[in-house]
């Protein structure tokens, strides 16, 4: 009896201790859901959102990158949500490859596009009924993959892209021949390169319009490269944006004509020309209506309505004055407001407001004067009353993030939230009352809520991961220091999850360009995890020798972290991804304080990069003059400054054990060029191992096959791992 209390009573203890956790692995990578909304009905009352985890975006065949009918296996589960009851209701019994949701006017029927059978089709959910129907269509034209969907006002009819006839085998033809042969000719007289034409191709596309009832297809438009469709509030006229491809530019700039045309829905036939073909890009903002534009021209702010017969300028010169100084100002539209009486302006030094009917301009804002030290603003939406402009903010100096309203009539700030929380996709209610916007804590992904206009009475809508309170989460802590020039950088620092103080851990560094926020990184938490602190430091790359940026700004980093007596520095990793992987070879070229580092589908061979990737075009000539890769001149003008940023030519210095990991899908950094490392340090006597994932893409195993995905995170934390405890 006594045996039975004693151990009754360490039951007892034993209960009321807190749960223990387990760790974040690789497999709850693939299990974290994400809840995405496509969108929202004017009452606010229902989502439509589609939810999914990493595994449901897997088996992406990534040798058909490129191909025009190839439709990778993005699946997701589409879901109504309720924000009165928080309950979900599914649309679809499974996941599905779905598209283009949108909620008819009244709000009562959800038009979306699903991948089945190799097409796309039209479904129908009733809100209602709660049932959803497929609309078999009265053509054998086939919906466009990336058609959106536009309700007509009566929510009678919907408009959608559409393939011609012949489109399909023509796309089939381009790209058999590319990449099957048996010859292909590249020929450099013709007008585009070979991938550019083929890229070009799934930009033809008709537009109807369908009969819900009758299930009719009448063509409005006839095939071209018609784009940012836009149906007036009444239904009457929808306006659209023709491409006109010339020939391959290798600037970005003079490869294809623009040109703006609105037809009346009634009579299609009757195109109108809004702004004339040029090689000037239509830059236009439409009011709610979506029947007036507006556009900056020399400085000067024009609208016009789609019947009128010429636009006309609103406001007057805008000038700025300090002192007795004045100063033209240019300005560009930021928004109509929800009336279509104003538009909100902004200049270099602040933001105007332009009234339509009086033509009165009002200096609203003034930017401060060290508007680089001072919180950024960025205004997200207008009041219905046109009262307020409600702005996000963000500090520069801490994590301190919310939503502010302005007051546009007293010029004063009211902040409605600001705190550490990390938010995003705001969202105000077609009446203005309420706010939808996502939050997370900065470490753990982040869940739908709704408030009040104010953000008062906020409701939590989803709660998408609750098990990962089961989980070690890393805590993380945003970091200021200098690099070797003084100037002042920031990076985002991730505890290891067992961290005792006055404990020195590795470290392993993710590198890529500049970091400030934080944020849900299962990366971070999988080296946290593994008993590391992980590391995402800024650097301050400059054009024209951006290959200095890695030495200067990550060594600097990782100083102030040793000196703090948080890491061993006998003990520091490097990797990165992409441009991340890039800068991770060739920083050992410069420095062998690290014990192991990864390339993660990146180049080391910037002159061969140039012209290794045909699928994706002029992006590596462009990328490397005036692009990314910051070297700002041709090959042929700076030829020393390539050899200097070609990690492979300096392999000789490299005393890093280094890891190369690749896919061979990979249409962006091809396994090839990373290859070129694996090959010099081998030769050179060199640490070195390559991993090519034959099923992977741009992320290597990452992205590929669940089997891979578990194959490349072992890799990763076993090199570490391995090169950490190495005697």
């Amino acid at each position: 009896m006594k045996r039975i209390l004693i151990f009754m009573a360490a039951a007892s203890v034993f209960c009321s201790l807190p749960a223990q956790k387990t760790a974040f692995t690789t497999a709850d990578v693939l299990n974290v859901v994400t809840f995405s909304v496509q969108d929202v009905t004017d009452d606010g009352l229902l989502i439509a959102g589609s939810t999914y985890t990493r595994k449901d975006r897997m088996n992406v065949d990534h040798m058909r990158y490129g191909d025009p009918s190839y439709v990778s296996p993005s699946y997701s589960r589409l879901v109504i949500l309720n924000t009165t009851t928080g309950v979900q209701t599914p649309v679809l019994p499974e996941p599905a490859i779905v598209s283009a949701v949108r909620w008819s006017p009244d709000g009562k029927s959800l038009a979306f596009l699903r991948y089945e059978e190799g097409k796309f089709r039209l479904y129908v959910y009733d809100q209602a009924k709660n049932r959803v129907r497929r609309l078999n269509l009265k053509t054998d034209r086939e919906i466009a993959s990336g058609s959106s969907i536009i309700w007509m006002p009566d929510g009678k009819g919907v408009i959608l892209s559409f393939r011609d006839y012949g489109w399909k085998a023509e796309g089939d033809s381009m790209y058999r021949e590319a990449t099957a042969g048996p010859i292909t000719v590249y020929d450099g007289s013709r007008p585009f390169l070979k991938w550019d034409e083929i890229r070009n191709h799934p930009g033809l596309v008709m537009t109807g319009l369908i009969d819900i009832d009758a299930l009719t297809v009448r063509m409005l438009l006839g095939e071209g490269r018609n784009g940012s469709l836009r149906l007036s509030a009444d239904g009457q006229f929808v306006s659209y944006v023709i491409t006109y491809p010339k020939k391959t530019a290798y600037d970005n700039r003079g490869g294809a004509d623009y040109e703006m045309k609105f037809i009346e829905v009634a009579a299609p036939d009757s195109a109108m020309v809004l702004i004339k073909k040029s090689e000037q890009r239509v830059a236009v903002t439409w009011n709610r209506d979506n029947n007036v534009y507006a556009w900056v021209d020399s400085a000067k702010v024009f609208i016009r309505g789609l019947e009128w017969e010429k636009p006309r300028r609103v406001g007057r010169d805008t000038t700025e004055v300090n002192g007795k100084d004045t100063v033209k100002v240019r300005l560009s539209v930021n928004r109509w407001s929800r009336d279509g009486s104003k538009i909100l302006a902004s200049s270099a030094g602040g933001y105007w407001v332009l009234d339509i009917e009086t033509d009165a301009m009002t200096d609203i804002y003034r930017f401060p004067e060290n508007r680089d030290k001072e919180p950024a603003l960025s205004v997200i939406e207008w009041s219905p009353d046109g009262r307020y402009l409600y702005m996000t903010t963000s500090a520069r100096d801490k994590w301190e993030r919310g939503l502010l309203r302005y007051d546009i009539a007293s010029k004063n700030f009211t902040g409605i939230v600001k705190d550490s929380n990390l938010y995003s996709g705001w969202r105000l209610t077609e009446d203005g009352t309420r706010w939808l916007y996502e939050i997370s804590d900065g470490d753990l992904p982040s869940d739908l809520y709704m408030a009040g206009n104010d953000l008062s009475h906020p409701k939590r809508l989803t709660n998408s991961n609750p098990w990962l309170g089961d989980r070690t989460i890393s805590k993380s802590q945003l970091m200021k220091y200098r690099d070797s020039d003084g100037r002042e950088l920031w990076g985002v620092l991730y505890y290891p999850v067992d961290y005792e103080p006055g404990r020195k851990y590795p470290l392993v560094c993710e590198i890529y360009e500049g970091f400030f926020s934080n944020g849900y990184s299962f990366s971070m938490q999988l080296l946290a995890n593994a008993g590391y602190f992980a590391f995402k430091p800024s650097v301050n790359l400059i054009q024209g020798y951006p290959g200095e940026a890695w030495i200067k700004g990550i060594t600097s980093g990782i100083n102030k972290l040793i000196d703090e007596g948080l890491v061993d520095e006998k003990k520091l990793g490097v990797h990165g991804t992409s441009y991340g992987g890039y800068a991770t070879s060739l920083l050992i070229t410069q420095t062998d304080r690290f014990a192991a580092a990864i390339n993660i589908s990146g180049k080391v061979n910037i002159i061969s990069f140039l012209g290794d990737s045909p699928k994706i075009g002029t992006r590596n000539y462009s990328a490397a003059e005036n692009g990314q890769d910051r070297i700002g001149q041709t090959l042929w003008e700076a030829p020393m400054k390539y050899f200097a940023t070609s990690a492979v030519l300096y392999a000789d210095r490299i005393k890093t054990p280094h890891l190369l990991l690749t896919g061979e899908g990979d249409w962006n950094v091809p396994a090839t060029n990373t290859r070129e490392l694996y090959y010099a340090m081998r030769r050179l006597g060199k640490e070195v191992v390559w991993v090519n994932y034959v099923n992977g893409g741009h992320g290597a195993g990452a992205a590929s096959n669940e089997s891979d995905f578990y194959d490349h995170w072992n890799r990763i934390t076993g090199w570490y791992e391995k090169y950490f405890n190495r005697k």
